[in-house]
């Protein structure tokens, strides 16, 4: 789908890639920004950056509140009549501590915001978009969702969730013969603070932040029904197939380094 003259809905726009891609949607030419962030003061923060491309609304929205999702679904239809393009872009990381030094609070809060949020936003939206037979879903998981990594196992759990959720429902779509189309993003880490501390050998580079944003939106504009990045994870999965654990565990392990990246995680300070 064309960007141009849509309405665009972004969880989690006020920080991160979801700001750059909330800007670059309205530098593209989107009739309206709709941002839902839980954060009041990146709210205001992302407002006043963006006003100056185009028009901007945002709303302080709880995404693991399903009655929240309601009101702010309502509100949207109010005020523009429709959503053109949803981009589940909202997640955390708790920490970097191995599975049994994890509390069920933290398992249970990455679980909600990382894959049970984005499939309840889609529930409220998409069936409008259904019944007028177009629109977009872009749902923002990880490369996380494609290898179990070390010491991030409940966002890994929550990123393998939103994958397979989020293919099952491309699939669905397609059965039906619907005009509205889902694409899922898997990226590596990213530059945005999210994954401070975070250490990754030279050949695989911690992503930019721009040029990741404009990667996922030109796989929205394309169609494109997976999105790695970078492109090499694509090909994780068949790599598995290919080689017995133990020889795939020595090379993403120890000659790639990936299953060590988290051991200097600290996060956001924030």
């Amino acid at each position: 789908m064309k960007i141009k003259g849509k309405i665009v809905l972004i969880t989690g726009g006020a920080s991160g890639i979801g700001r750059i891609m909330g800007r670059r949607s309205l530098q593209k030419g989107a009739e309206a920004l709709i941002i839902w962030d839980i954060n009041e003061s990146n709210i205001a923060a992302t407002i006043d950056e963006l006003k100056a491309y185009g028009k901007v609304v945002a709303e302080r929205i709880d995404i693991t509140d399903r009655e929240a999702i309601a009101a702010g679904y309502a509100k949207t239809k109010q005020e523009f009549g429709r959503v053109d393009l949803l981009i589940n872009s909202a997640g955390i990381v708790i920490s970097n501590n191995y599975f049994e030094q994890l509390n069920s609070e933290e398992i249970h809060r990455t679980m909600a915001i990382n894959a049970l949020a984005p499939m309840e936003v889609a529930l409220a939206i998409m069936p409008d978009m259904i019944a007028r037979n177009e629109g977009h879903i872009c749902n923002i998981a990880s490369a996380a969702g494609l290898l179990a990594n070390p010491r991030m196992s409940a966002y890994a759990a929550s990123k393998w969730a939103v994958i397979g959720w989020s293919d099952s429902l491309r699939v669905e779509l397609k059965e039906r013969k619907s005009r509205v189309h889902v694409t899922t993003i898997a990226p590596y880490y990213i530059n945005t603070g999210m994954f401070d501390g975070v250490r990754s050998r030279w050949f695989m580079p911690i992503l930019d932040p721009e040029n990741t944003s404009r990667k996922i939106l030109r796989a929205i504009e394309r169609n494109h029904t997976f999105c790695g990045i970078p492109w090499g994870f694509h090909i994780v999965r068949l790599l598995q197939g290919i080689f017995p654990t133990p020889i795939f565990d020595f090379l993403f392990g120890q000659l790639f380094g990936v299953y060590h990246t988290m051991d200097h995680f600290t996060g956001r300070k924030n």
